[in-house]
């Protein structure tokens, strides 16, 4: 999924406009809305931060590992895009910036987020997909206003208890991780509208027929035995789902059923803030 993130450059309509962008621009863009997405850097421009009324500001695809302290003055940034780059650690200028609403750290090389992070209460989505996380960091639980969790594609085996608190969190990504058993903090969140547990080793699932608030629940290319029961109306996107049943039991043989492909889902893309 972090890769469709890619297609943001498409909102670049040529090297033309990049190469203004790094060279020319010295006054505040009319949409508020800087990207420098693929422009090979290493270092952030210093003058960016000058412009002090910017919202957006999206740096994917790049070289970067370090921010300036001078990215604190972009007090009003609602959107910071720090995918594909090359941080081993989240520059703590970052949890400076308050208003942000979405922030993407997908594809980099983090194996923790600082504890700083909870000065971002007004963040809505974070992404930090494809990483080298082991457990989701603690820190994640403070951010009370919390909507969307992409986390896929790290090496997570388990979830904090304190999940339960982000009682905002309607959809949250787990794909491409090492969990073995369905995350049992998710049973106690029945605000949860989207559920993904794709690529992951669950063998069994538990029912999630209980959770009113569920529309969606991706459990394919997992080892299981069973599908999770859901309520009626929900959508399952795995084996045994809507279009085949459940394999039968006969003289203590499992008949397995012919699988179905996986139906395609619409690819991601960066979202506005709300």
């Amino acid at each position: 999924m972090g890769n469709s993130l890619k297609a943001v450059a498409a909102f670049v309509p040529s090297s033309k406009c990049k190469k203004y962008l790094l060279e020319d621009l010295e006054e505040m863009p009319v949409d508020k809305m800087v990207d420098l997405s693929g422009s090979q850097l290493k270092r952030l421009p210093l003058h960016i931060c000058s412009f002090r009324e910017l919202v957006k500001l999206y740096l994917s695809d790049n070289n970067l590992h370090h921010l300036p302290p001078e990215l604190e003055q972009l007090q009003n940034l609602q959107i910071l895009a720090l995918d594909f780059n090359n941080f081993k650690a989240l520059p703590l200028v970052v949890c400076t910036l308050k208003q942000l609403c979405i922030l993407y750290l997908g594809n980099n090389k983090l194996c923790s987020l600082p504890f700083e992070l909870r000065l971002l209460q007004n963040l809505k989505t974070l992404w930090v997909e494809s990483n080298c996380l082991q457990c989701l960091p603690e820190v994640v639980c403070e951010l009370r206003l919390l909507k969307t969790l992409h986390a896929g594609s790290n090496a997570l085996r388990t979830l904090p208890d304190r999940l339960r608190q982000l009682q905002e969190l309607r959809s949250i990504w787990l794909s491409g991780n090492l969990f073995s058993e369905f995350p049992t903090v998710l049973l106690d969140m029945p605000f949860l509208e989207v559920i993904d547990v794709d690529r992951n080793s669950i063998r069994f699932f538990p029912s999630l027929a209980h959770l009113p608030g569920l529309k969606l629940v991706i459990y394919d290319h997992n080892p299981c035995r069973n599908a999770p029961k859901v309520a009626k109306g929900v959508r399952r996107v795995g084996r045994w789902s809507e279009e085949s049943p459940e394999p039968r039991k006969r003289s203590g043989a499992v008949i397995e059923i012919m699988l179905h492909e996986k139906p395609s889902l619409p690819s991601a893309a960066k979202p506005e803030p709300e």
